[in-house]
This record gives structure tokens, C-alpha cells and sequence, in this order.
């Protein structure tokens, strides 16, 4: 459901782009993010990659709220994946502090708009102060009833399956457990009660979906932009829609 005039969401639409032309009743319920490229962003500009990742935010932020408006129901970012420990300590360690101090800031305003904030991965291994924001803005917006926004931090698709096989085993003795079918393994993952993503976009070219909700995107509609994660902005968005809704989705079928 559009919670705001297109005009309003759209104020000044690139030529040739026409928000209206959105049909706000085929809006996607539930949109997934793989946002890469602060890094690329950052180097083509002689800075080092966390100011890339700050510099990220803002196109977060507005992501945000342009989904909000235009009535995606669930919005689901990748934040961190296991494998990005990897990278090196600094630019992990500033990350951890850019997503403590964000959650932070934006918690507030996010609430007052109705959106619900949920973090999906493993929480426990985040440094304290970083869990802690996450966990906090859980409680804070957990009762909301607008947008639900997953922050994936610490995820990795394959993790998740395996994590549902465990929490399956471990929710009945063996001849007391549902008959598992494709329906109740959802009912094990970090999302569920949540719809599948009808859309999945990714930034920056790359045409890989990095271990992010394997299960879940088994027919999503994927929208691959060469635009970098910091230059995405609510017009960005719109063309992915209007992309998406371009699409005859057989699921299979003919």
C-alpha cells in the first residue's frame, strides 16, 4: 500500500523516468539488497574503503525510506556476510562502529514511521556494543506494524540452512517432528513468517548472489545494476520496480 504520493516519494524524476508509471498496486511485498561497491566508490575517489562504506549510508537510509513509502512490506539488506571477516581488521572493526553508531542514530526515526528492525545472522559473534545496538532496536520497533526491515549481519546463506536443519532436529523428539516438507523448512529459517523476495538487486555489476538467502531467492526476480552501492538512490530503486514489473513470472511454469 502507498503510504505517500508518488510526487512526493519522486519529487524530481530524471527525464525519461516517470514515477508514474509505477503500478503501486504490483509493488513487490518483499525486496532484497546485495549493496556492494563502497569500496569500488571509494577508491575511484583516493579514499580508503571505510569512507566508502560511510559514504553507504546514505543510500541505506534512503533505500529505506523510499520502500517504506511506496509499500514494500519487508526490505531486507546485506550488511555483513560471514566471509567479510575476512577483510582486513580496521575496515572490520570501523564497520562493527559504523553500524552500532547508525543503528543508533536512525532507530528513532525509523520507529516513528512504523518500521520494524530485525537483524538476521549470527548475532553472537558482533562485538558487544554493535549486538547491543541491534538487539536494542529490536525491542524498540518490535510492536510496529509498518515495513519490516532485516539487517543481514554476520550471514551466510549456507549457515542459515544448516542452522534450520539444527533447529528442526532440536524442535521435538524424532517421532514427535512435523513431516518436513519445502512449506515447514521455512518455518525453521531466520525469516520465517516472512514472504520469499520477489525482488533481489544488486549494485555494482557483479552477477553472483554471495551466499545471501540461497533458500529464499530460489524465484526471485534479480535486477543486476552497474551502479555503485553509494550512487543508489530512490530513483535507483524506481527503476528496479519498474523493471521488475516488466517481468512475466512463470515460477516454472510456461
Amino acid at each position: 500500500m502507498l503510504r505517500k504520493p508518488l510526487e512526493v516519494i519522486f519529487p524530481e524524476p530524471p527525464l525519461g523516468l516517470d514515477p508514474a508509471s509505477l503500478d503501486v498496486a504490483g509493488v513487490p511485498r518483499h525486496v532484497a539488497v546485495i549493496m556492494d561497491g563502497n569500496g569500488r566508490w571509494a577508491k575511484a575517489r583516493g579514499k580508503v574503503r571505510l569512507q566508502g562504506h560511510k559514504a553507504g549510508i546514505e543510500a541505506v537510509r534512503e533505500t529505506i525510506r523510499c520502500a517504506n513509502d511506496v509499500g514494500v512490506d519487508y526490505l531486507t539488506i546485506y550488511s555483513f556476510s560471514s566471509e567479510n571477516w575476512k577483510r582486513p581488521a580496521d575496515e572490520v572493526s570501523g564497520l562493527m562502529d559504523l553500524f552500532a553508531k547508525t543503528m543508533l542514530a536512525e532507530v528513532d526515526a525509523l520507529h516513528e514511521e512504523g518500521v520494524r528492525v530485525k537483524a538476521i545472522g549470527h548475532l553472537d559473534a558482533l562485538p558487544p556494543k554493535t549486538r547491543a545496538a541491534f538487539e536494542s532496536a529490536w525491542e524498540k520497533t518490535k510492536g510496529n506494524d509498518g515495513m519490516t526491515l532485516l539487517v543481514a549481519v554476520n550471514y551466510g546463506g549456507r549457515t542459515e540452512i544448516v542452522d534450520a536443519v539444527k533447529a528442526y532436529l532440536a524442535s521435538a523428539p524424532e517421532g514427535e517432528r512435523v513431516a518436513l516438507d519445502e512449506d515447514s523448512f521455512g518455518d525453521f529459517l531466520y525469516t520465517a513468517g516472512m514472504p520469499d523476495p520477489d525482488l533481489l538487486i544488486r549494485t555494482s555489476g557483479e552477477m553472483r548472489v554471495s551466499n545471501f538467502l540461497l533458500w529464499q531467492i530460489a524465484y526471485s526476480e534479480m535486477v543486476v545494476t552497474d551502479v555503485l552501492w553509494p550512487d543508489f538512490d530512490r530513483y535507483e530503486l524506481l527503476r528496479a520496480l519498474l523493471e521488475f514489473q516488466g517481468r512475466n513470472r512463470r515460477f516454472g511454469g510456461v
